[in-house]
């Protein structure tokens, strides 16, 4: 199992910027791809970025051109850039090894965007 906790969350205006991280412990392994999910109240998690272990990136439609994932091998740690925020960001953001094989889930980080 990997732990995870992440952080950097908070309550942020329309266009403004946070920037979340994610440290990982226990059974880590950098050969894993890792990803960023969030969910919003009353809707399902849904997968908005991941990122390999070679640094590759993907995202979801919705954040594309403004969320930014990396990644620090030796640190073992995942971060979300996150620019241009709109209110349908609000959600709880977590991450996760892809594929997730199982591994538990942290307690997310709050990200909230007022209009």
């Amino acid at each position: 199992q990997v732990q995870l906790e992440e952080s950097g969350g908070g309550l942020v205006q329309a266009g403004g910027s946070l920037r979340l991280s994610c440290a990982a412990s226990g059974h880590t392994d950098s050969t894993n791809a890792m990803g960023w999910y969030r969910q919003a109240p009353g809707k399902q998690r849904e997968l908005v970025a991941t990122i390999s272990s070679g640094g590759g990136a993907n995202y979801a439609d919705s954040v594309k051109g403004r969320f930014t994932i990396s990644r620090d091998n030796a640190k073992n740690t995942v971060n979300l850039q996150m620019n241009s925020l709109k209110p349908e960001d609000t959600a709880v953001y977590y991450c996760n090894r892809i594929p997730r094989g199982g591994n538990g889930w942290g307690q997310g980080t709050q990200v909230t965007v007022s209009s």
